[in-house]
C-alpha cells in the first residue's frame, strides 16, 4: 500500500496551539546538547530507549517536583527494518547502522552516570528471524541490554507518555502512534482527562511507514493508489472501530483524539511554516482535519526532491511521509473527530515514569524537551 502526503501552504500560522507548557522545565535543548556537569552531577538519572523500525531514540532524565526533566537526548534514523518485509531479517547494514546510533546511546547514558535504564525494541525485532544473534551482539558490542516488548506493553507505556496531553471533558480518548513497522491505536477512558487514564482496547496494526512505503514505493505513490490504500487500512481498523462503539461516542462528542507520530508531528511542522522543526512549539498543539488534509495536498504534489526539501522532512524522511498520511488518512476518515492533539511523545518517556515510579493513577507531567 502506499502513501499521499498532506498538503498545506507550509507558510500558514494557526491553530497550531502551545497549550501544554510548563510543568517541567527542559534542560536539554536540541537533541545532543547537555553537561553533565553542575546542578545534575548529585542527582539520580533515568534512561530510556526505545529502538524502532525507523528509529533509535534515547532520552536521560532526573525526577523533577513530581515528573521529570530531560537531561539529554539522542535520536537517529537507523531503519533497522529495512528490507524486513521481503527477507523476514535484519540487513547487516541496518544493523550496522543501528549498533552505531547505539554506541552514543551508551556513551551518554555513562557520561550522565545513569542510574537505572530500560531499553526497548519493538516490531522490527519482534519480526525478525535474526533478532536474538542481534540482541546478543548488541550487548557485546555497546554493553545495553534491550529487551523486546509485546504490542501490548508497548501500547501500555505509549499511554503513560502521552496521557499529561489529555484533557478532562471527554469520556474517551483515541490515541494512536504511526511508527516505522505497526501502528498502535488505544482506546482510552478519559473522564479526568490524563490523570487516572484507563486502557479500554488497543490494536496493533502490522502497518508502518517503513515497509508499507517498501512494498508500495513511498516515492512514487499516486492518488489513486493512495486512496486504495488508505481503504484497506480502513478496513482493517474497522473491527477495532465497531467493538468500543467509537463512531457513537464521537457522534455524541465525548472523545478525544491524540496523534504521537513522526507523521503527525511532521504535519503539524509544516503546517506552522516552521523553518526547522521545532519539538518545544509542536508539542501539544493541534491540528484541524482540513489543516492535515491541505497538507496532505501540498504535499501530494510536490516530487521526491521537492518534499526533501521541506525543512521538517529532509532526505531521510522524505519516502516515508507519504505512507504515514496514508494511515493518518485511514484513522481520520474512519473516526471523523475533527481535529487532533499533536504529542511528540511517547514510549520513552512512558518508559521513564515507570523507572521513576510516576505510573501510577496521576500519569506525570513530562518535559518536552528533544
Amino acid at each position: 500500500m502506499k502513501t499521499d502526503q498532506l498538503t498545506h501552504n507550509t507558510g500558514a500560522k494557526g491553530t497550531i496551539k502551545d497549550s501544554a507548557k510548563g510543568t517541567i522545565k527542559d534542560s536539554a535543548k536540541g537533541t545532543t546538547k547537555g553537561s553533565a556537569k553542575g546542578e545534575h552531577q548529585n542527582r539520580e538519572t533515568f534512561g530510556a530507549i526505545d529502538l524502532g523500525t525507523n528509529n533509535c531514540r534515547l532520552l536521560v532524565a532526573e525526577p523533577y517536583q513530581g515528573a521529570f526533566k530531560v537531561v539529554d537526548a539522542f535520536s537517529r534514523i537507523v531503519r533497522l527494518g529495512e528490507g524486513l518485509e521481503r527477507h523476514g531479517r535484519l540487513s547487516d547494514e541496518a544493523m550496522e547502522r543501528t549498533l552505531g546510533a547505539l554506541r552514543i546511546c551508551a556513551s551518554k547514558m555513562s557520561r550522565r552516570k545513569v542510574l537505572k535504564a530500560r531499553n526497548v525494541a519493538t516490531e522490527a525485532c519482534r519480526r525478525a528471524a535474526n533478532c536474538d544473534d542481534f540482541l546478543k551482539r548488541i550487548r557485546s558490542e555497546t554493553g545495553l541490554t534491550l529487551e523486546i516488548i509485546t504490542t501490548q506493553e508497548e501500547a501500555s507505556l505509549a499511554l503513560a507518555g502521552c496521557a499529561p496531553l489529555l484533557r478532562p471533558g471527554f469520556e474517551y480518548g483515541l490515541v494512536f502512534d504511526i511508527g516505522g513497522g505497526s501502528t498502535e491505536i488505544l482506546w482510552v477512558e478519559t473522564p479526568q482527562g490524563g490523570a487516572g487514564a484507563r486502557l479500554i482496547d488497543s490494536l496493533s496494526l502490522p502497518i508502518g511507514v517503513v515497509n508499507l512505503s517498501e512494498i508500495h514505493g513511498g516515492d512514487n505513490i499516486s492518488k489513486i493508489e493512495f486512496d486504495t490504500i488508505t481503504g484497506v487500512i480502513q478496513a482493517a481498523i474497522a473491527g477495532f472501530g465497531a467493538r468500543n462503539a467509537i463512531s457513537e461516542a464521537i457522534a455524541r462528542g465525548a472523545v478525544q483524539m491524540l496523534g504521537s507520530s513522526g507523521t503527525v508531528t511532521t504535519l503539524a511542522g509544516i503546517h506552522m511554516g516552521l523553518p526547522a522543526y521545532d519539538r518545544m512549539r509542536v508539542d501539544g498543539g493541534y491540528l484541524e482535519f482540513d489543516e492535515i488534509n491541505a497538507v496532505r495536498d501540498h504535499l501530494m504534489a510536490l516530487d521526491p526532491k521537492g518534499r526533501a526539501k521541506e525543512p521538517c522532512i529532509g532526505e531521510t524522511r522524505a519516502d516515508l511521509v507519504v505512507a504515514g498520511c496514508a494511515i493518518l488518512e485511514a484513522i481520520c476518515l474512519s473516526w471523523p473527530v475533527g481535529r487532533l492533539r499533536v504529542a511528540d511523545r511517547g514510549l520513552r518517556e512512558g518508559i521513564l515514569c515507570g523507572l521513576m515510579g510516576l505510573d501510577g493513577d496521576r500519569p506525570a507531567g513530562l518535559t518536552r524537551g528533544a
